[in-house]
């Protein structure tokens, strides 16, 4: 009976929705780093935009728009080459961060 049970909870376990990284870890690991610096104040380039302190649903919209195409002006080729690697859930994680970030 016992054994019956941890077999359940075990299979349960592995159908689990996977954990979603936090802002800051999916900032560094998407590589959003390499271009809008490490603190997201000093980008690296003139032309790329600071991120901290963007408002949440102006950089979510911003990211879901040059992911889809809807945006292809400026420098969004760049992105656009990284966004295909980021989920929608993880945008919405970023997005919070980079509002977060004083």
């Amino acid at each position: 009976m016992k054994l019956k049970l941890i077999l359940a909870f075990a299979a349960a376990a592995s159908f689990a929705a996977p954990v979603l990284a936090d802002g800051k870890t999916l900032y560094m690991e998407k590589t959003c780093v390499a271009c809008h610096g490490k603190d997201a104040k000093k980008p690296l380039t003139p032309e790329y935009p600071k991120l901290a302190g963007q408002n949440a649903k102006y950089a979510e919209n911003q990211m879901k728009d040059i992911k889809s195409g809807a945006r292809a002006n400026g420098n969004t080729a760049a992105m656009k080459g990284v966004m295909h690697l980021v989920t929608d859930e993880e945008i919405k994680e970023l997005a919070k961060y980079l509002s977060e970030i004083k």
